[in-house]
């Protein structure tokens, strides 16, 4: 079983054409027009900023000081909305993206909004002290409590920071989810309140009929957007469809599957290797949402997720009864037929990183020897018996990959002998290169799946990834 592929000998044919190949031409079609908006908007604040005499006031010391001060401002308020308008689970964006990419983004915008934030706030001190470096502190303190909207900024300013550095990795190893998940929500509130500050005194918002329209709709878009598809929308859905819990089976290795059942659950819109954030009702920890991907093809009918026992509120799903209902958020994510261009594809999973995979090996439409399954895990592996029934019924080709890392820097064991990863891929897969490749798995894992992957040459558009860690 180890290092061997099932049915390999199973002759090759080509299924009907996916529809994922339209989809993902419209994701792109979204991306690229979602890039352009963000673009536009920050040349449209720079544009006012510059007719606001921008340029001119950089020729003095303290004026210059001052306007630098009021473009980075201007630019980190921008991006600041395109950083919650990413993580506020639209659609448009959700379907386009995914879940992984849209939280690198987001993550890379909040830290140039962060960054960009923490200039602005020196330069425009520095400015109104007129260029003293002594007089900073006295000016600074003058600002916060004497200015409109400034102490709550300062407060605001505090959240955000303690925010950006719980974001970091090294800081994200030490808390446990449940924390680092409350303490993000603190980013909310640092936004909420910033806005008085910009919208009461903001020099550039407020002298011209343009930048305070354009102001004020981007902020209640913004708000209308997370209060509609983070609140409004889960309520909803949660309440149409009544999700319960109808039973919990083991299925060793501190895995547990937990099997529901509802109301209208094709309107549900779910699709093999989407997740949903979940929350179980009459449970301690039940205001805490958590990521869950689907293990089965969901069939209108039921759901099924596989949750591994790594933290307080995932140890708690093992105790879940019959009848506990759930509120969901989602269908999320992109790792689904949704980003498939190709006929042929490769499903590369970790561990419990298997699920979503599972469930894609299940729905998608492919020929015997057009889909393959490789999969790393430490002592025995999840779903056996449903992988080799799905080898003999569809003709997925199934690669076990049992041990250990055998080392840091590859996602292989000690069944790939001294060749590097790439050669490994591609010996075991000759065609990886024509194939959409699907990955699930740790973090640090994914990420030297990604590198062996390209180097093995597959392109970048090709590969769909959804990593564990927040």
């Amino acid at each position: 079983m180890t290092g061997g592929l099932l049915d390999s000998s199973m002759a090759l044919a080509s299924p009907t054409r996916p529809r994922g190949f339209s989809r993902a031409r419209r994701d792109e079609g979204v991306r690229l027009g979602a890039l352009s908006a963000l673009w536009l908007s920050l040349l449209l604040v720079a544009y006012w900023w510059a007719a606001d005499r921008g340029f001119q006031d950089l020729a003095g010391w303290e004026t210059g000081l001052t306007s630098a001060g009021r473009l980075t401002g201007l630019i980190s308020a921008d991006l600041l909305l395109a950083q919650v308008l990413l993580m506020a689970r639209l659609p448009l964006l959700e379907r386009a993206y995914g879940q992984d990419r849209l939280a690198i983004l987001h993550r890379w915008v909040g830290l140039s909004s962060f960054n960009l934030m923490l200039v602005h706030l020196v330069l425009i001190t520095w400015g109104y002290a007129a260029g003293s470096v002594s007089a900073f502190p006295s000016t600074l303190w003058d600002l916060v409590i004497n200015y409109p909207g400034m102490l709550l900024a300062a407060a605001g300013t505090v959240a955000l920071v303690g925010v950006a550095v719980t974001s970091f990795k090294a800081s994200r190893r030490r808390l446990r989810y449940e924390s680092w998940h409350l303490l993000h929500l603190y980013a909310y509130l640092g936004v909420g309140l910033a806005l008085p500050h910009q919208l009461w005194t903001g020099q550039s918002f407020l002298n011209s009929t343009g930048a305070t329209i354009y102001w004020w709709s981007a902020w209640a878009v913004t708000a209308g957007a997370v209060l509609v598809w983070r609140v409004a929308v889960p309520l909803a859905r949660s309440r149409r469809h009544l999700l319960r819990v109808t039973s919990v089976s083991d299925e060793g290795d501190g895995v547990v599957s937990v099997y529901f059942t509802g109301r209208h659950l094709v309107r549900l819109g779910a699709e093999a290797g989407q997740f949903f954030n979940w929350r179980f009702l009459g449970r301690p920890g039940w205001t805490r949402a958590h990521p869950y991907s689907l293990s089965a093809a969901p069939d209108g009918r039921s759901l099924r997720i596989s949750v591994k026992d790594l933290g307080d509120d995932s140890a708690l799903v093992r105790s879940l009864r019959p009848g506990t209902r759930a509120i969901v958020e989602g269908p999320y994510g992109r790792l689904s037929a949704r980003a498939r261009t190709r006929a042929k594809v490769a499903l590369i999973a970790a561990g419990v990183g298997v699920t979503p995979l599972r469930a894609l090996a299940e729905e998608l439409p492919y020929a015997p020897g057009e889909a393959v399954l490789l999969y790393r895990f430490r002592d025995r592996p999840l779903f056996e018996r449903e992988f080799h029934l799905l080898a003999r019924e569809k003709g997925l080709q199934v690669l076990w990959l049992p041990g250990r890392r055998r080392a840091p820097d590859s996602w292989l064991g000690p069944d790939a002998g001294r060749v590097d990863d790439a050669t490994a891929l591609r010996y075991w897969v000759p065609d990886i290169a024509d194939r959409d490749v699907y990955v699930c798995g740790p973090e640090p894992w994914a990420d030297r799946v990604r590198e062996s992957a390209l180097a093995a040459g597959v392109p970048p558009e090709r590969f769909h990834v959804e990593a564990f860690g927040w």
